[in-house]
């Protein structure tokens, strides 16, 4: 599936992937290939992007947003982000 998190000012990542883990406003959860679409806020906290099925990821601390799935696409839109080591 493909992912893209853009803020106000840059796209932060564009690639294909194999899961994100999110915090929702309500609770954290997961979207995997071929999710239902949807659409949720998200409140601050770190996001995880699952590169692949062995375990690659990458991290990211996020302000506010909201996500989009729909067609096996997730766009992220939050007010700010920075990639975290």
């Amino acid at each position: 599936m493909n992912l893209e998190i853009l803020t106000p000012e840059e796209k932060l990542y564009s690639g294909d992937v194999y899961g994100v883990q999110m915090p929702g406003i309500s609770g954290s959860f997961e979207v995997l290939e071929k999710h239902a679409p949807l659409v949720s806020a998200l409140k601050a906290g770190k996001l995880k992007v699952l590169k692949d099925k062995q375990n690659h990821f990458v991290h990211f601390e996020i302000q506010g947003g909201f996500v989009e799935v729909l067609n096996n696409k997730v766009t992220v839109l939050v007010e700010g982000a920075t990639a975290i080591d």
